[in-house]
């Protein structure tokens, strides 16, 4: 059989369409981007651009100012996913990532988060204000640089110091709608900064092991799994008074106070479980619910100034 292949015939049937081979394609350059973390990030930086006014913002300005913040957003998690491939790599959690597996290069990566991050950009400073722009080019730079490069890999309190860049989103709206940094909207970004550390150590608790194999000297991994339930639970002690503060400087109402109280409290309740008797498991719970507290907080804070 000698010129001969081996190799069966593929059908017609069997090859992939045109439009699934481009929405493989598709899917894996915005794999890094992390879609449900900006989820989250567009969602408080909406919320930011409604409080900012006791009117209605200008549908242009909401949208393209939301798509603006958005596209920096998906460029910084890229740039992230490009610079910790390395070790994304000796992580379960991560090691199935696009950059990881070589299904996506470094150049291409490169190259497509610099287009969102300029598109983005370019949007905020012509259609929304030059301000809003630049502190968004700030967060872009202190997440995917200044936080990835100089704190994640070299001091536990990563998460703490990095937490600035993460707490901006709901100033970037404030800041597109008004020109302006207010107080109410420090109120908001000291709301997430707080919230920032037991939702992340939360994670890192049950992920301990993949940190320490990574080389990340993320909390549990310098200073223990008691130390860092212990900072959890302090931490989420300070959210709860801190989530109550818009209530006590008029930026909201009942509803919302009695809202940030029962989702607090409910926080705090994981927390003292978490210290009491800890699990993998329970660290894991509380992880997925700091994600729901922080979204319902939003949503009360929106509720409360519509209503």
């Amino acid at each position: 059989m000698d010129g001969l292949s081996l190799k069966a015939p593929v059908s017609a049937e069997a090859r992939p369409s045109p439009w699934t081979a481009v929405s493989y394609r598709a899917a894996t350059f915005f794999a890094p981007t992390k879609p449900r973390v900006v989820s989250l990030i567009v969602f408080t930086a909406v919320s930011g651009m409604l409080l900012a006014t006791p009117g209605i913002v200008a549908p242009r300005l909401l949208l393209f100012g939301a798509v603006g913040i958005a596209l920096v957003a998906c460029s910084a998690a890229a740039m992230n996913c490009l610079l910790e491939r390395y070790i994304d790599a000796r992580m379960a959690r991560t090691r199935s990532r696009p950059l990881v597996t070589g299904r996506l290069d470094a150049t291409e990566a490169a190259a497509f988060a610099l287009v969102l991050g300029t598109a983005g950009l370019v949007l905020l400073y012509t259609l929304a204000n030059p301000l809003t722009a630049w502190l968004t080019f700030a967060t872009f730079f202190g997440y995917a640089f200044v936080y990835t490069l100089f704190l994640k890999p070299y001091t536990p309190q990563n998460i703490v110091l990095g937490g600035a860049a993460g707490a901006m989103p709901p100033v970037l709206g404030w800041t597109a709608v008004t020109g302006e940094v207010s107080a109410d909207a420090m109120l908001l970004f000291l709301i997430i900064f707080v919230w920032t550390p037991p939702h992340f150590w939360s994670l890192a608790l049950y992920r301990r092991k993949e940190y320490a194999k990574a080389g990340v000297p993320m909390l549990p991994v310098t200073q223990g799994v008691r130390h860092t339930k212990a900072q959890v639970l302090r931490y989420t002690l300070g959210l709860f008074g801190v989530s109550l503060l818009p209530f006590y400087t008029g930026m909201s109402g009942l509803v919302y106070f009695a809202s940030a109280l029962v989702l607090g409290l409910i926080f705090v309740m994981y927390a003292a479980a978490l210290c009491r008797s800890y699990s993998d498991r329970l660290a894991h719970a509380g992880f997925r619910y700091s994600i729901v507290y922080l979204a319902l907080l939003f949503a009360a804070l929106l509720a409360d100034h519509y209503l």
